[in-house]
């Protein structure tokens, strides 16, 4: 048996057309080298989009890809994670799980307030799949208080749990402050746990459990990633009486990285010395970061010529070319900074430093999540062809649904 671990593919998360293009490529050249290696069957362990409704731009070729491994009897399982689920039921997920493209594993029934998951059979391999999905704020964890394991535990056969979640006890340390679920809440006896949601890539064999594995992000989808990731990828897993997970990398255009130390420097010295770093470096066709941090001895951030550098950059035939100054500060002007480098992260700390100071009636854990999941609902696009009244109805049902109340 050989299958496909993807996870975190984050179609559209990228709001730049080259990256954006650049991410999509990486997934299809993933799904091309499944077909190389002959795979049984495709899992994708959460966060397929980067939201719920997705751009129609961003669908076109990932469901011809779909549509073609459908079409060559290669199998895609999934779950929603916590960027493509929708606390409103409405998700393209379903749209393309109802067009035959694939399964959503998540499925099963609640008993006496407790959830029974139940299997999706692999036909050909006989391989048995569930999972739970993700979803923001750790919202996830009822799932998992509520699950009834006995019956997973016992099945026999060779059986795969899928998940989207970061679990504590196998944090890095730089992700230490990451919200996350302790091991324990995962059904025991599995052969593989097919883990998204963090962006690395994993694997550890555990007693009394089996191959839990995380293949890291399809593409990086951040300034941060890029820098420290290079490229993406996805694992592929053989189970020949023993389950071996081997990483496959996918890099289209290779990273390179300058990072410049400003503190205690002028704005001329610090352009000269990016200047001749980058005109010292090959570049052709890659992607390249610059990150400014530091205080300037004199001056202002804005009296370094960035543009100058960037544009030095492509005449090295850069593909695409980041800056990032947000740490970059002088002794004449400093702004406020979060530390927070992504839109989700700045989200998540907002609501957390305000969650409580208002009487809502909640706890400030289930404020603080409630608040992402209204940001979430509000942050959907209007669909081709639809009228501006019809759209508005959409967002207010789905709030009203968030909150319990009926909207006028």
């Amino acid at each position: 048996m050989k299958f496909a671990h993807f996870a975190d593919v984050h179609i559209g998360a990228w709001r730049d057309p080259k990256l954006s293009e650049t991410s999509t490529s990486a997934f299809l050249r993933g799904l091309e080298i499944c077909r190389d290696e002959k795979v049984d069957f495709i899992l994708v362990s959460g966060d397929f989009f980067n939201t719920s409704l997705p751009a129609i731009d961003h669908l076109k070729e990932v469901v011809s890809a779909l549509k073609s491994l459908k079409d060559s009897g290669v199998p895609v399982y999934i779950i929603a994670g916590s960027h493509d689920f929708s606390p409103t039921g409405k998700t393209m997920l379903d749209v393309l799980e109802n067009a035959g493209l694939f399964v959503n594993v998540m499925r099963g029934e609640v008993i006496d307030n407790k959830l029974k998951l139940k299997f999706t059979l692999d036909k050909k391999t006989g391989a048995k799949i569930t999972g739970i999905t993700g979803k923001k704020g750790l919202l996830e964890r009822s799932y998992y208080d509520s699950l009834l394991k006995e019956n997973l535990e016992s099945e026999p056969g060779f059986k795969v749990f899928m998940f989207h979640t970061a679990l504590t006890e196998f944090k890095p340390k730089e992700l230490e402050k990451m919200d996350s679920n302790p091991l324990s809440l995962l059904p025991k006896d599995f052969d593989y746990y097919a883990g998204g949601h963090v962006h690395y890539v994993f694997s550890k064999q555990e007693q009394n459990y089996g191959l839990i594995s995380y293949p890291g992000p399809v593409f990086p989808n951040s300034f941060r990633e890029l820098e420290k990731l290079k490229k993406g990828g996805f694992c592929i897993v053989e189970a020949n009486g023993n389950v071996k997970m081997r990483h496959v990398p996918l890099e289209l255009h290779p990273v390179v990285s300058f990072s410049f130390d400003c503190s205690h420097k002028q704005p001329e010295s610090v352009e000269e010395e990016a200047l001749k770093a980058v005109k010292a470096s090959g570049m052709r066709d890659s992607i390249v970061t610059l990150r400014f941090e530091g205080k300037l001895k004199s001056g202002r951030p804005s009296d370094i010529d960035f543009s100058s550098i960037i544009t030095a950059c492509y005449a090295k035939g850069a593909y695409f070319v980041m800056k990032n100054s947000a740490f970059l500060s002088s002794e004449e002007f400093e702004e406020i900074k979060t530390e927070a480098l992504t839109v989700e992260e700045i989200e998540k700390e907002v609501a957390k430093e305000h969650a409580g100071q208002i009487k809502s009636g909640l706890s400030p854990e289930k404020e603080a999540a409630l608040t992402l999941s209204l940001l979430e609902a509000l942050n959907i696009e209007k669909e081709e062809g639809e009228t501006s009244s019809v759209f508005e109805k959409r967002v207010r049902e789905n709030v009203s649904k968030l909150l319990g109340v009926e909207l006028s």
